[in-house]
């Protein structure tokens, strides 16, 4: 758990308990899923959610699971970290197991030579396809889903896909299942919903409350696009169904931001829109492919645009290419910002992410991109994500001898080995530049748009740029990334 409050993205990530939701983020298209038997036999017209739920929980209840998983023994020392496993209950739990032992029977126990899990999920067709985490059912042996009448039954992983974290089961047996759908009409903040789910093993549980954000970046993927949610979501609600009053399911619960890891009203669950896609890939293909571009992007600030003379900070920053990549190949260049791709407006680098990763590959695709102030329209054919990070096209550089400091920046560098750069040896702890991501042994590319081998080059490059904010192309550990610098001193 992170305690560090100076990166709030990093600190919501640190404090997400995703893999303790479970008791232990394409195509456009969307498709609709067979209509038969299903648990809401017509909408709940008119249903006040100031009153009882009970006719919504009549109607959903008979199609959400818990999902019971015998871990393999490569998961063995984990098993208990996972949602619900006894040294992780809060010290109250733990009394109220002890004082009712009859639902301890149903937390995950640990045997020997192996492990056991717990999490929710939703039957989403009469044969019996059912819905869930890909971390619930992760290092999985053998997967059996229990519904609510107690019926249980042995089921089979379809596919998975890490990225969304959601997978797709297939209940063994011929007989007909009740079943819910996604929602085909868009979720809004202030609606209310109501979750199910399997917290601590106890079996169905519902709550309720209402959407409370929408577009969260939680830090789990570059396709994050979480809906927030008050509801309370526990250990074991992963997987689960959040539903609207028409008994539709608006979103499947993924994760929650606790420092306790118990429920503080704050749960995150995957749109139905995002899983509908994701999930009829699966049933498919048993896998996601998606769209890839090949680049390394970052978001565009208002210092970058007023360097690269941009009208406003809407658009997804080229810092580099990967090799051999489609973006390469169709002539896109770092310090290429990109605004539209088939006439969809780019907002920021998370928005480029996803709209190119709902596109097939082979897809041909046409970006709208700002590159020296000039607008340009370059078609690109979209390759296959690949599954392992591809190598970024600037290799590593080295170092070389020194040469004079860019003192009047707080900066010192050397020449890179390769005479493709200049090495940051030395930040003014007093400097502008000291208060940017930059650090010593960073690499810097390009000063002002030009490239630069040595003092000279750096030297002409600032000329250029004149009393004007200098951008600068750095290497980092992590990259490439484009950073702004204030005026020169003195």
């Amino acid at each position: 758990m992170l305690n560090n409050l100076k990166s709030p993205r990093k600190t919501v990530y640190g404090l997400l308990t995703a893999a303790l939701l479970s008791a232990s983020v394409f195509t456009s298209a969307i498709v609709a899923l067979p209509p038969a038997h299903m648990a809401q036999a017509e909408a709940i017209a008119g249903l006040d959610a100031s009153k009882s739920l009970s006719p919504l929980v009549e109607k959903v209840m008979p199609a959400v699971v818990s999902v019971e998983v015998k871990l393999g023994d490569k998961a063995t020392d984990t098993a208990d970290s996972g949602d619900g496993g006894g040294d992780q209950l809060p010290p109250g739990l733990k009394d109220f197991f002890n004082q009712f032992p009859q639902f301890k029977n149903r937390m995950p126990h640990n045997p020997q030579g192996g492990g056991m899990a717990l999490g929710s999920g939703f039957v989403l067709s009469a044969d019996g396809y059912v819905v869930t985490n890909n971390h619930v059912v992760a290092d999985a042996d053998s997967v059996k889903v229990k519904f609510q009448n107690g019926d249980s039954f042995d089921a089979t992983v379809i596919g998975t896909d890490p990225k969304t974290d959601l997978a797709l089961l297939k209940i063994k047996g011929g007989k007909s299942f009740p079943f819910v759908n996604f929602s085909t009409t868009e979720a809004k903040v202030g609606d209310y919903v109501m979750a199910v789910g399997n917290p601590f093993g106890l079996g169905g549980t519902v709550t309720r409350g209402i959407i409370s954000a929408r577009g969260r970046d939680i830090g789990n993927g570059p396709y994050d696009d979480f809906l927030q949610i008050d509801a309370s979501i526990n250990k074991g609600n992963s997987g689960g169904p959040t539903f609207n009053l028409d008994g539709d399911v608006i979103g499947i619960n993924t994760a929650i931001y606790s420092p306790s890891g118990g429920s503080v009203g704050i749960g995150f669950a995957i749109p139905a829109a995002t899983a509908l896609n994701v999930i009829e890939s699966l049933k498919t293909n048993h896998k996601v492919t998606r769209g890839w571009l090949g680049v390394q992007i970052q978001p565009v600030t208002a210092d970058i645009a007023d360097t690269l003379h941009l009208d406003g900070t809407k658009g997804a920053l080229i810092s580099d290419l990967t090799e051999r990549s489609p973006a390469l190949k169709a002539g896109l260049k770092a310090g290429d910002t990109i605004v539209k791709v088939n006439d969809i407006q780019i907002v920021d680098d998370r928005d480029l992410a996803k709209v190119i990763g709902k596109v097939s590959p082979g897809t041909d695709v046409k970006l709208a991109i700002i590159r020296d102030g000039k607008a340009q329209t370059i078609t690109v054919t979209l390759g296959t994500m690949p599954n392992e990070a591809p190598k970024m096209a600037n290799a590593d550089q080295g170092d070389a001898a020194p040469a004079a400091p860019l003192a009047a920046f707080g900066l010192e560098v050397e020449p890179a080995a390769n005479g493709k750069g200049v090495k940051i040896t030395k930040i003014d702890p007093k400097s502008d530049a000291a208060q940017t991501i930059l650090k010593e042994g960073d690499t810097i590319l390009k000063v002002a748009g030009s490239e630069v081998t040595d003092q000279a080059s750096v030297d002409e490059a600032l000329k250029k740029a004149g009393d004007k904010k200098v951008l600068l192309l750095v290497k980092t550990a992590q990259g490439q990334s484009f950073v702004t610098l204030g005026k020169a001193k003195g």
